[in-house]
């Protein structure tokens, strides 16, 4: 049995135990762009525990685990230092479904973090997230989003929205997403994936992605057993 399945297992009726945070707030995280273009980053960069997170904001699994599965969870950790999370914005499904609102809202997401403002306008996206079938993320909904988190709007974010600023960096964003399924999935890992410390949580075990308990007990276990985790065969 792999380790993970063992965590799995180990979690059930479980909590991982609780640090004492050092942020107030989600809204005090650091949030950065890394070298790579691509990559953001949100938490203490010197966190030993990395969360990469793979995500289509139309997507609505992934809005499912931003809401009620795992994703509040992994909020009030990064508050505590010992975990970072990574975000890989993708936009396949306008291509799939039609339309252009991932693209759009990976675009409105790259302007917020531009104004510090990332996390809050990430949770708000997903909290008030269109049906997938409908093509939702309009500018002007973007806008109205934006509104409800403290000091994002101004000429220069809305136009940033409004004129999508930021193609160049939700082309490139999508295009990390396609090669991270590496030659198994040249389409991309899926949404959401989850890769903890290089290691991509098996789709077997996706569930708990969605069990916010169980998913505080494999990062703390993680945390505390680093080279376990690390000579797992997923």
């Amino acid at each position: 049995m792999c380790a993970t399945a063992v965590l799995v297992v180990a979690g059930c009726g479980q909590r991982a135990a609780e640090h004492e945070p050092d942020f107030a707030s989600t809204e005090e995280l650091p949030e950065s762009l890394g070298a790579d273009g691509t990559t953001i980053t949100v938490g203490d960069p010197e966190a030993p525990v990395k969360v990469h997170l793979y995500e289509d904001p139309r997507c609505p699994v992934c809005e499912e685990f931003e809401t009620t599965g795992a994703g509040p969870e992994l909020r009030d950790v990064l508050r505590e230092r010992w975990v970072k999370t990574e975000y890989t914005l993708a936009s396949f499904l306008d291509d799939r479904v039609g339309g252009t609102g991932s693209k759009k809202a990976v675009n409105a997401l790259r302007a917020a973090l531009e104004e510090g403002k990332f996390v809050e306008y990430h949770k708000v996206l997903y909290a008030h997230q269109p049906e997938e079938s409908v093509d939702g993320y309009t500018d002007a909904y973007l806008l109205e989003l934006a509104g409800k988190v403290e000091g994002l709007r101004s000429p220069e974010f809305d136009a940033a929205v409004t004129s999508m600023k930021y193609r160049a960096f939700v082309a490139a964003s999508q295009k990390a997403y396609e090669k991270a399924g590496g030659a198994q999935d040249p389409e991309g890992p899926g949404t959401p994936t989850a890769v903890i410390n290089d290691k991509e949580i098996p789709v077997q075990y996706n569930g708990l992605l969605f069990e916010s308990e169980s998913f505080a007990v494999l990062l703390k276990q993680i945390y505390d057993r680093p080279g376990e985790w690390k000579d797992t065969t997923l």
